[in-house]
C-alpha cells in the first residue's frame, strides 16, 4: 500500500499584503481584515492564528484550516562569555542555517543568513566551504527574524539587523527584497545593513529600491590578482567595475558605505596595501572596518590574522590619509560564531539531530 505524503497548506509569512489579499479572497476579502492579519504577522510577529486576538474566533479557525504561520524551529543555541548567542535554525526540508544574536551597547544587533552555503568561495570565510547551497525565500528569512526576535523575548524593542550571515544577499534578491520589505514593518532601514563581497549587477538592483538599507562592502583586496585570489565568486566583476558602482550608489545625507577589510597575515596586510587601499577609497563617503581574520585552522588551514603592530601600523596609515578607519574584533569568536566562522560545527550537530 503506497503512503502519500501530506500537503503541506500555505504558509502566510512571508506574503507581501498583495499576496496575503489574494490568498485571504476566498475567506473574508475585506481588505480591512488582510490588514489586520498583516499586522499580526510582520509588526507583532506572532507566531499562529490564536494570538491573532482581534479576529473573530470563526475567522481565526477558518483561517487555520486553510493556511499555516510558520517559521524555522530553533534546533540549538549556543552562548558565548561575550553575551553572544549561536542559533541553529530548522526549515522543513531538514536544511539547517546559522543565525547570530549580538547583545550591544544600548540594543541588540540580529545577524541573518540568506543561503544554506555560499558560492563566493572566499578563502578566509568558513561558510564558503560548504558550498553555494541554496537560496532561502523571503518567507524563511523572514522567519528568521521573526523566531529570533519571539525567542529572545524582543518584540518591540530598538534592534538592528545586519545580512552578513551565511550566505551572499546580492546573490538572492528574490529572498532578500521582499524580506526587506517585510522587516521595515519593525526596523528603519537606517538599522539594517546588506553586506556583499561586490556583486556588482546585485548593487545596482539595490540602489534602484525606495528604501535602502545602509551597505556594507567586503572589500578584502587591493589588486584585481588578490581579488582573484581571495575572492574567486566576486573577482568576475573588476576592482574598477566595483569602486565605479560605489561611487555610483545613492546615499541620503549622512549616509555612508561600510568597507570591511579582513586583515589576513601575509596575504592583504603589508603597508603596500594599506597604501593602494587609500587610493582606492579616495573621494568615496564611506568608513572602513579593519577585521583581523577569524581564524580556523580546520577550515582555513594555513590562514592567520596579523600581529598587533601590523594591524596597528595598516590602520594608523588610512588614518593618515583621513579616512575614518576602527579595528574591529568581533563578537563571538569563541563559539565560532564571529564573522566568516558560519558553517559548521553546530550546523553539522543540527543535521545529524535532525536525521
Amino acid at each position: 500500500m503506497s503512503h502519500t505524503p501530506m500537503t503541506r497548506k500555505p504558509n502566510l509569512v512571508g506574503m507581501s499584503r498583495k499576496e496575503l489579499a489574494a490568498a485571504l479572497e476566498a475567506i473574508d476579502e475585506r481588505p480591512f481584515r488582510t490588514e489586520q492579519v498583516y499586522h499580526w504577522l510582520n509588526r507583532r510577529l506572532v507566531a499562529g492564528f490564536t494570538q491573532m486576538c482581534n479576529l473573530p474566533k470563526t475567522l481565526r479557525q477558518a483561517l487555520g484550516e486553510s493556511f499555516e504561520v510558520t517559521d524555522p524551529e530553533i534546533v540549538e543555541v549556543v552562548r558565548d562569555s561575550d553575551g553572544t548567542a549561536k542559533l541553529g535554525l530548522a526549515y522543513g526540508d531538514g536544511t539547517v542555517v546559522e543565525a547570530v544574536l549580538m547583545a550591544m551597547e544600548g540594543h541588540t544587533t540580529i545577524c541573518l543568513s540568506v543561503q544554506t552555503g555560499c558560492a563566493v568561495g572566499c578563502v578566509f570565510c568558513v561558510t564558503g566551504s560548504l558550498g553555494a547551497g541554496r537560496n532561502l525565500s523571503a518567507g524563511e528569512i523572514h522567519g528568521q527574524y521573526r523566531a529570533i526576535v519571539r525567542h529572545a523575548g524582543l518584540v518591540g524593542t530598538p534592534l538592528n539587523v545586519v545580512f552578513m550571515g551565511m550566505g551572499e544577499p546580492l546573490l538572492n534578491l528574490t529572498g532578500l527584497v521582499p524580506a526587506l520589505d517585510l522587516m521595515g514593518e519593525t526596523v528603519s532601514p537606517k538599522r539594517v545593513t546588506v553586506s556583499t563581497s561586490g556583486i556588482v549587477p546585485g548593487l545596482e538592483a539595490l540602489a534602484l529600491l525606495g528604501r535602502r538599507p545602509n551597505l556594507a562592502v567586503s572589500l578584502n583586496a587591493t589588486t584585481q590578482a588578490q581579488r582573484q585570489r581571495l575572492m574567486p565568486g566576486a573577482a568576475r566583476w573588476s576592482l574598477d567595475e566595483l569602486m565605479g558602482a560605489l561611487r555610483r550608489y545613492p546615499l541620503e545625507r549622512g549616509r555612508r558605505i561600510t568597507i570591511e577589510y579582513v586583515l589576513i597575515a601575509s596575504e592583504n596586510d603589508s603597508l603596500e596595501d594599506a597604501t593602494r587601499l587609500v587610493r582606492l577609497l579616495r573621494d568615496l563617503p564611506c568608513k572602513v572596518n579593519l577585521s583581523p581574520l577569524n581564524p580556523d585552522l580546520e577550515r582555513l588551514p594555513g590562514l592567520l590574522p596579523p600581529g598587533d603592530a601590523r594591524i596597528n601600523e595598516f590602520a594608523a596609515t588610512l588614518a593618515a590619509a583621513q579616512l575614518n578607519v576602527t579595528v574591529r574584533w568581533s563578537k563571538g569568536q569563541g563559539i565560532a560564531a564571529a564573522c566568516g566562522q558560519l558553517r559548521g560545527r553546530l550546523l553539522e550537530a543540527s543535521a545529524r539531530h535532525l536525521a
